[in-house]
C-alpha cells in the first residue's frame, strides 16, 4: 500500500511538472522497457521459478544446500542479466527504434529515448538480484522488507524530479538518473535482512548447485506465462507511438491508475500464495491446496469487482484530482479517462492471473501457462489491429483487458480440468454478492455526482473534498450491501 500511494504521489508529481507529449513520451518508453523486464524477474518468472526449487532444496538438502543453491544463483543470474544489460546499453538506438517505432520520423523524441535509455537499463541488473533477494526471504516467511523495495523507487523519482530534473537541458535525464540510483539503493536494502537470515553471503562466488538448471528450464517458459499482461502493455507502448503525441502518456497514467490494486491485493497475495501452495503441493493434499487458492480468488474478487466498477465511474474525477494541474491539460484528462476505463474493465483478470498462475508454478509446471499466454498475446494483436483504428489509444487498453480475460479463464479451465480449482462452494458465492455490492455502489456514485453540490471544483483542496465524498459514500454502500448479502470478514481469513 505504502507503495502504491508514492507511485501515485509520483505519477501526480511527473503529470504536474511535466505533463504529457514531448520528451516525457520518451521517458515513458525508456523507463517501461528496463521495467517491464523487472517485472518479469522481481514479480514474474524467476520469483515464480526460484521459490518452488529453493523450497524442495530447503526440505531435502537442508540450509547448506540452501546457502550453494542462493550463491550458484546470484552468479548465474548477475552474468545472464549482466551482459543483457550491457548490449542493450550498447544498442540503445536499435532498442529505442524497435520499441518506438512511432518516433522514427521525429528524430529528437528518438534520440532522447535511445539516450534515457542507456541511464535506465542498468536498473534492470541491480532489481534482478534484488529479486533474488526477495525471493529468498519470501521463502522464509519474511514479506516486510521485499514489499518496501517499490517505496525506494517512488521516493528516487520524486527526489529526481525535484531535484536532478532542473541540472540538464533535457529535464527528463534527471529522472532517468533517478531510476538508476533507485536501482541501487533497493539491492543494497535488502543486505541487513539477507546477512541477518544466515543463508546469503555475497562472498561465495564459485559454488555450483544443479538445482541453477532446473531453475533456468523452469524460467524460459514462464518468462510469457506470468507476464503476458505485462507484454501486452508493452505492446500497446510500442503502437500508442504510432498515434498522435501524449498517447503514450494516456496510457500510462490510465494504466498506473489501474495497477493500485492490482499491486496492492493481486501481486501482493500472489507473492505470499506461492510458497504455500508450493508447500501443499509437496504434501499432496489436493483439499488444502484447492482451500489456499478458493481463498485467494474469494480475496481477488472482493477487491477487484468493486475496484473494477470505481474505476470506470470515477475515472475522470481520479485523474483530474490526482494529475490536472499546470502541464497536465483537461484535454489529458479526458483521453486518459478513456483508457482507464477500458484498463479496469479487465482489473478482475489482471488479478486473477497473478493467482492461478502459481496454480501451475507451485507444481512446476511452466509450460502450461506459457501455452495460454501465447494464445492470449496472439488474440491481444489481433484486438489492437481491430481496435486501434476506430477508437486509438482506448482501443489498445481494450484489446488488453479482453486478452487477460481469455489468459484468466483458460488458466482457471485448465486448472479445474487437472482437479486443482477449487470448488464453487468455496468462491462463487462470494463473488455474486460482490457483484451485487459493486453494481449498486456505482449507481450510487453515478447519482451522486449529479449533484449540484458535488460540481467539479476548480481549486484543489475542493477537488480533493468532492474526491473524498466519493469515495467514502461508494465504500460505505457497498460494504453495506455486501454485509447485508452474507459476506463476513472472517470469511476472508486465510485456510
Amino acid at each position: 500500500m505504502a507503495s502504491r500511494v508514492l507511485g501515485m504521489v509520483r505519477d501526480a508529481v511527473f503529470a504536474i511538472l511535466f505533463g504529457a507529449g514531448g520528451a516525457m513520451d520518451a521517458f515513458f518508453v525508456a523507463f517501461k522497457i528496463p521495467n517491464f523486464l523487472r517485472r518479469l524477474f522481481a514479480e514474474g518468472a524467476f520469483n515464480q521459478a526460484f521459490v518452488p526449487v529453493l523450497s524442495q532444496v530447503r526440505q531435502e538438502e537442508g540450509e547448506a544446500g540452501v546457502r550453494r543453491l542462493i550463491a550458484a544463483t546470484q552468479v548465474a543470474l548477475g552474468a545472464v542479466v549482466g551482459v543483457l544489460t550491457v548490449v542493450a546499453m550498447l544498442a540503445s538506438p536499435l532498442v529505442a527504434w524497435v520499441f518506438a517505432p512511432g518516433f522514427h520520423d521525429d528524430g529528437v523524441k528518438l534520440s532522447q529515448t535511445a539516450d534515457f535509455l542507456r541511464l535506465t537499463f542498468p536498473y534492470l541488473w541491480f532489481i534482478s538480484l534484488t529479486a533474488l533477494g526477495q525471493s529468498v526471504l519470501n521463502t522464509f516467511g519474511r514479506f516486510a522488507a521485499p514489499a518496501l523495495t517499490p517505496v525506494i523507487l517512488n521516493l528516487c523519482l520524486i527526489g529526481s524530479a525535484f531535484w536532478l530534473t532542473p541540472r540538464f537541458d533535457v529535464p527528463m535525464t534527471g529522472l532517468a538518473l533517478g531510476v538508476l540510483l533507485a536501482g541501487l539503493l533497493q539491492w543494497l536494502w535488502l543486505w541487513p535482512s539477507l546477512l541477518k537470515l544466515g543463508v546469503w553471503q555475497p562472498w561465495r562466488l564459485g559454488e555450483r548447485h544443479e538445482g541453477v538448471k532446473r531453475i533456468g528450464v523452469l524460467m524460459v517458459p514462464a518468462l510469457f506465462g506470468v507476464s503476458v499482461s505485462q507484454i501486452n502493455l508493452l505492446l500497446d507502448t510500442v503502437l500508442a507511438s504510432l498515434l498522435q503525441d501524449g498517447s503514450v502518456g494516456w496510457l500510462y497514467y490510465s494504466d498506473r491508475l489501474s495497477e493500485l490494486p492490482l499491486g496492492v491485493i493481486g501481486i501482493a497475495i500472489g507473492t505470499v500464495l506461492l510458497p504455500r501452495l508450493s508447500e501443499q503441493a509437496r504434501h499432496a493434499d489436493p483439499k488444502d491446496f484447492q482451500r489456499t487458492l478458493g481463498w485467494a480468488l474469494r480475496l481477488v474478487l472482493l477487491v477487484g469487482i468493486p475496484a473494477m466498477a470505481a474505476l470506470i465511474v470515477l475515472a475522470q474525477p481520479l485523474l483530474s484530482t490526482l494529475f490536472q494541474y499546470r502541464a497536465f491539460t483537461e484535454t489529458d484528462v479526458l483521453f486518459s479517462s478513456r483508457s482507464l476505463m477500458a484498463y479496469a474493465l479487465g482489473l478482475p483478470a489482471f488479478m486473477l492471473i497473478k493467482i492461478l498462475a502459481p496454480g501451475f508454478f507451485s507444481r512446476q509446471d511452466t509450460k502450461t501457462p506459457v501455452k495460454i499466454g501465447i494464445w492470449a498475446m496472439v488474440l491481444n494483436m489481433a484486438f489492437n489491429l481491430i481496435l486501434i483504428w476506430p477508437l486509438a489509444h482506448v482501443g489498445l487498453a481494450l484489446a488488453t483487458s479482453l486478452s487477460a480475460w481469455f489468459n484468466a479463464g483458460l488458466l482457471a479451465w485448465t486448472l479445474r480440468r487437472r482437479g486443482d480449482f477449487p470448488a464453487r462452494s468455496l468462491w462463487l458465492a462470494s463473488a455474486l454478492k460482490s457483484l451485487l455490492a459493486a453494481s449498486l455502489m456505482a449507481l450510487a456514485l453515478l447519482w451522486l455526482m449529479a449533484w449540484p453540490a458535488l460540481a467539479f471544483p476548480d481549486d484543489v483542496l475542493g477537488r480533493v473534498w468532492r474526491l473524498a465524498v466519493l469515495v467514502l459514500a461508494g465504500l460505505a454502500v457497498f460494504t453495506v450491501i455486501a454485509l447485508a448479502a452474507g459476506i463476513r470478514p472472517g470469511q476472508l481469513k486465510s485456510p
